[in-house]
């Protein structure tokens, strides 16, 4: 009999710490490490360009920025929820974005994923903390969601074949949409089966972006049938290439023979049966198949170089072996949205599951070969029909079905969504009782009409920014909170200039002015301003410190006033204003940085020098990062030291 309990895995783990409490005005940092050059935008197929192009993100809002991790890891208990038949053990993770930490296949004993041997976040989602290992759901936009550490509503429910089935659910903030991922053995499967499902609650249409990442032992081959891929690298490129791709006469299908880290988009038939596999030297491994609406599927390799290597390092143990991802998504390519029609939803059913092929028709060198190899084992194990059946009686008989034991809690914006829109979603409940702090202010507004300040001499609260929200901060009583909150929604939907005027009119009666001044100081930046923008920052620094704010504002703002002012060649008052941070913050990482480029713009490069040769680590370093490169190449034309080469791109 399948079971589903609860359970507990303790991981070495560097705690995630606290939000950075500045509002997310900038569009993800990382961004640019997945742009297209309009050039070749212009060479797309139109609808891939169309796709590429429907509604990046303006900014992270309203989702909070996740820098408060380091990389001092201690052992962690972490609460799991494991579902287990008499073939599969499976082991989620419902705090940390319902990650599928394991998948282990109990009569041959073998781990089907890359399972991480630690928990270390690193700034690789959308809004920072993420962790590499298992498979993760993304929802949101280009890149791994903001929900990749934090936790989802997780209960009960009864699958399709009246057994117990893990039902994953919550609100996704960057789009507005709630989801769903129900999870489910079949008794006597091979296969874990996954249900997914998003809905648009609105009558208006919304772009909608999914991949389903799976991380597998990169010492394997990845097949697909496909004869075809896109190939995105860190220099903005999307060509159309063979597969297998080759690099320099070396089959790419293996994820150790690509130099450079990498994404390839296969490009499947439209009639094809939708699968990736990820196969050891034995011909055995994983393979993933769904229903067609998951259209996409992909490799990315890191590559190994050294910048590659590094990245697999800083991930998890040194000295433990790496990974390579395989990913399937709704979109041919990570970089295109679909439309989602008000009232609408995209629903699929992925299955996972061990495969074992003649490792010398699979990993050979006829790639048509190799692919019917394992299609023809994948038809055998799991057949296509068996699959799209699966999928119907999962959504006309469970996926409505409501939870019955509730197992983990999510957080409540949904369920301040559901009591402002009135929404009807059948088998995901947002109930009142997950109402918190957060969202207390705002049920206060929907009732009353009016926002409640927050308490004196506190900063603001959470942002929300869409538009019936943004509508009743218009016609509220407008205090300074309310106008920091209102120029925030504005600023989210595109009118700058209408947000300004508001934490303008907000900073006049402002008793606690840094979150005010912080955003008119993004704004300057933004519009070409970096002297005032300079200026506004260190004023927000100063309204911080004389209201003892806290260590992570002081850090927060501490960090943007000095690059500011180094951005505009003010190394006297940069090193004034580093030398007020409390000591354990200029010990970070990311402030040794700051403390080099001060050094640097003193005249002083061997005392620079001396910081890297001590060593340090920016705990927060973005993926694509080339800062240290950079940094190092202005102090001396030696070799980057291992310990901070982290740049992806050829050099």
């Amino acid at each position: 009999m399948t079971t589903v309990r609860r359970a507990v895995l303790t991981l070495p783990a560097a705690p995630l710490g606290p939000d950075n409490p500045l509002p997310a005005l900038r569009a993800p940092a990382g961004a640019g490490a997945h742009a297209v050059d309009a050039r070749t935008l212009a060479e797309l197929p139109r609808d891939m360009a169309r796709g590429i192009g429907r509604a990046p993100l303006r900014s992270l809002l309203p989702a909070p920025v996740r820098d408060g991790y380091g990389r001092e890891r201690t052992p962690a208990d972490l609460d799991t929820i494991v579902i287990e038949n008499d073939r599969l053990r499976v082991t989620v993770l419902p705090g940390l974005g319902g990650r599928v930490h394991s998948l282990h296949h109990k009569p041959t004993g073998r781990e089907l994923l890359y399972r991480n041997p630690v928990l270390q976040p690193a700034a690789f989602a959308l809004n920072g903390a993420w962790f590499s290992g298992g498979i993760e759901w993304n929802i949101g936009a280009t890149g791994h969601t903001t929900l990749s550490c934090s936790p989802l509503h997780a209960a009960t429910v009864r699958a399709p074949d009246g057994g117990p089935m893990l039902r994953l659910w919550e609100w996704e903030r960057l789009r507005d949409l709630p989801f769903q991922v129900d999870l489910w053995l079949p008794e006597g499967s091979d296969f874990l089966y996954v249900g997914v499902r998003i809905r648009n609650p609105h009558e208006r249409t919304v772009p909608a972006y999914w991949w389903s990442n799976i991380a597998v032992p990169e010492e394997r081959r990845v097949l697909v049938p496909a004869d075809a891929a896109w190939h995105h690298g860190y220099e903005r490129g999307l060509n159309r290439v063979p597969v297998p791709v080759t690099e320099e006469g070396a089959d790419l299908s293996y994820p150790l023979n690509g130099a450079h880290a990498a994404d390839f988009f296969y490009d499947l038939p439209e009639e094809q049966r939708r699968w990736i596999a990820a196969l050891d030297a034995d011909g055995s491994g994983l393979v993933q198949t769904s229903t067609d609406p998951l259209r996409g599927r992909k490799l990315f390799l890191w590559g190994t170089e050294r910048g590659g290597r590094r990245w697999q390092e800083w991930l998890t143990e040194p000295g433990t072996p790496g990974y390579a991802e395989i990913q399937a998504g709704l979109a041919r390519t990570q970089l295109e949205h679909l439309e989602l029609a008000g009232g609408a939803e995209f629903s699929w059913l992925e299955a996972y599951g061990p495969l074992a092929a003649d490792p010398a028709a699979a990993l050979g060198d006829d790639w048509a070969a190799a692919r019917a190899e394992v299609e023809g084992h994948l038809a055998a194990a799991l057949p296509r029909t068996a699959v799209d059946a699966a999928y119907t009686a999962w959504r006309e008989g469970a996926a409505d079905a409501e939870p019955e034991t509730v197992l983990a809690a999510g957080s409540g914006w949904g369920a301040l969504e559901v009591l402002r829109g009135g929404h009807a979603l059948p088998g995901t409940p947002f109930p009142e009782s997950t109402l918190g702090p957060d969202q207390e202010p705002w049920r206060e507004l929907l009732r009353t009409g009016v926002l409640p300040p927050p308490a004196k001499g506190a900063g603001p609260g959470a942002p929300l920014v869409a538009a019936p929200w943004r509508d009743m901060l218009e016609t509220a009583p407008a205090d300074p909170s309310t106008e920091y909150h209102l120029g925030i929604a504005q600023w989210h939907a595109g009118d700058r200039a209408q947000a300004v005027r508001s934490w303008e009119r907000g900073l006049q009666r402002a008793e606690v002015r840094w979150p005010l001044l912080y955003c008119l100081a993004v704004a300057d930046r933004e519009e070409g301003h970096p002297e005032r923008a300079a200026e506004r920052f260190a004023e927000a620094f100063a309204d911080h410190a004389d209201r003892d704010a806290g260590e992570a504002v002081a850090a927060a703002l501490g960090r943007e006033v000095v690059a500011a002012l180094l951005a505009t060649g003010r190394a006297g008052p940069a090193r004034e204003l580093w030398a007020r941070l409390p000591a354990e913050v200029r010990g970070r990482g990311a402030f040794r940085l700051l403390e080099i480029r001060i050094l640097l713009a003193e005249g002083r490069p061997g005392e620079a020098r001396a910081v890297f040769d001590e060593g340090f680590e920016v705990a927060d370093l973005r993926e694509g990062a080339e800062i240290l490169g950079e940094v190092w190449a202005e102090l001396t034309d030696e070799l980057l030291p291992h310990a901070y080469e982290f740049r992806m791109r050829p050099s």
